[in-house]
């Protein structure tokens, strides 16, 4: 589990990888009133809600990038604890969460179960957070659904399986699409600029700026010459 400092400092950060695939769950938080949110929750809900406890936090929401079940299998669980509103995804992702409990006994976390969103999230949309909020982005590609959560004063984006250090997200799951998820990261992710940091849904953190130059599959160089 790995703290991440962001300045200026309206809010903090904990990333807490979750299920046997390493997802990247994220507990964020306002600075100012210690509400939090749980980006992603997979799997492995007591464990997240002891780091809360650690952290002198209260938990006000759960956000959903999208409805696989290594990002969302712990949702239902973690709701039913905490008696919070679950934010996300995108409609778009309903067939993928109708799935959820199947997939959870395909994949050993029989805890997994379909929920329905307190809000469904579109591209546009902020999400509240204490006395701050963040932008929403819809970046489908990866799945129709998907979503980008950013907060423009920290430069922080959580960015699920959209885009990895180094890679970017699979397109070859049911409504995936290659084209799409390129648009995304170029029309949606790349404008907020080059020095926003951001934590993928696996492995580690990374910034635009470095993907822009590096990414084999994304960046200004990869791009230009396909």
């Amino acid at each position: 589990m790995s703290e991440i400092a962001v300045e200026p400092p309206p809010i903090r950060a904990v990333v807490a990888p979750v299920t046997p695939l390493q997802q990247n769950c994220t507990i964020v938080w306002c600075q100012k009133t210690r509400r939090a949110a749980i980006i992603d929750p997979g799997g492995e809900v007591p464990r997240l809600l002891q780091v809360l406890v650690q952290q002198n936090l209260v938990l006000q929401t759960i956000w959903i990038t999208h409805a696989h079940l290594d990002h969302a299998g712990g949702a239902a669980e973690l709701q039913a604890a905490t008696g919070v509103p679950i934010e996300g995804p995108h409609r778009d992702d309903q067939f993928w969460i109708d799935g959820l409990e199947e997939a959870g006994q395909r994949w050993g976390m029989p805890e997994a179960r379909a929920f329905t969103p307190s809000r469904w999230l579109d591209d546009g949309d902020r999400v509240e957070l204490g006395e701050t909020e963040l932008e929403v982005l819809h970046c489908p590609g990866h799945t129709p659904g998907h979503v980008v959560f950013f907060h423009r004063k920290a430069r922080f984006a959580q960015v699920g399986d959209v885009l990895f250090a180094g890679s970017i997200g699979r397109t070859d799951f049911p409504r995936g699409s290659y084209p799409d998820l390129i648009r995304s990261i170029t029309t949606k992710l790349w404008p907020l600029g080059e020095d926003v940091t951001f934590v993928p849904g696996h492995n580690q953190i990374s910034t635009f700026g470095a993907e822009r130059r590096s990414n084999p599959f994304v960046s200004d160089e990869a791009l230009s010459s396909s």
